[in-house]
């Protein structure tokens, strides 16, 4: 720490005490307490049960899970391929090049999320590209929000990047092609596993613009907590939400399981 006294150091771990409890710790532990509660008409819940989880792991929340999952999954690989392309390209470009290319990908991150969904919306429910109805304009909905941030990300780890290994690469006769694959990228794997487990992590949290958008067979979770919750039943949404949390951590655990590989290597 850069607090060198211990009482310096007790004081600062004492305000980090203050400011995360009631602030982070505190909101999550309520809803894990909900989730295992049938009342709670006091200061503490009441009821135990495991039933809200038993109904959280099979039928329609099971199947919403999957659907989060497998639009997280494509949303992020799809956003983090259109982002790194765009960050390899737009470093070869001026400065003034670079600031186009950084404002038009921040764009959809600069506006509501529910506007991003009204503009799909609007732009893929008439022909030639009718996506209206189906399950792939969510996924493009989702790829749109977080492609900004796989492209910040990597653009952030290129400026970073020293010119002298690619040089090296290319003055032994390289080909642009192989200093890219074999030099450039693995340089910049632990930016882009680092931008993937942010995409995956943003999308299965993404409910407005999903709202605005999904259909009756491509229900993602988080749209489930937000119904059952409208309809009442807090202890089940609860219950949803640690399912949502703890596969959205799970999965953030492997990426960063890879990310320490890489960087190692």
């Amino acid at each position: 720490m850069l607090v060198h006294s211990r009482t310096g150091r007790w004081t600062a771990w004492a305000l980090f005490a203050v400011l995360f409890v009631p602030l982070f710790a505190l909101p999550l532990l309520v809803v894990l307490a909900a989730s295992f509660s049938t009342h709670w008409s006091g200061a503490f819940p009441s009821g135990p049960t495991t039933a809200h989880y038993a109904a959280a792991v099979r039928g329609e929340s099971l199947r919403a899970l999957t659907t989060s999952l497998v639009t997280a999954v494509t949303a992020s690989l799809v956003a983090l391929t259109a982002g790194t392309w765009a960050a390899l390209a737009s470093a070869a470009l001026g400065k003034r090049g670079r600031r186009i290319v950084d404002a038009l990908f921040m764009l959809p991150v600069a506006v509501p999320s529910v506007v991003v969904g009204l503009a799909v919306l609007v732009a893929f429910s008439r022909p030639p590209v009718l996506l209206n109805g189906t399950r792939w304009i969510v996924i493009l909905a989702h790829t749109v929000l977080v492609t900004a941030f796989a492209h910040q990300s990597v653009s952030a780890a290129i400026r970073r990047l020293d010119p002298m290994y690619e040089q090296a690469a290319a003055g032994l006769g390289a080909r642009p092609s192989y200093v890219l694959l074999r030099v450039r990228l693995p340089l910049l794997l632990p930016s882009l596993n680092a931008a993937a487990g942010l995409c995956f992590a943003l999308s299965m949290g993404e409910l407005s613009a999903t709202m605005m958008l999904y259909p009756p067979d491509w229900t993602p979770l988080p749209v489930l907590v937000f119904t059952a919750t409208d309809r009442g039943s807090l202890f089940t949404g609860s219950a949803l939400a640690v399912v949502l949390m703890t596969a959205t951590l799970l999965a953030l655990l492997a990426v960063s399981r890879v990310r320490t590989k890489a960087s190692y290597r």
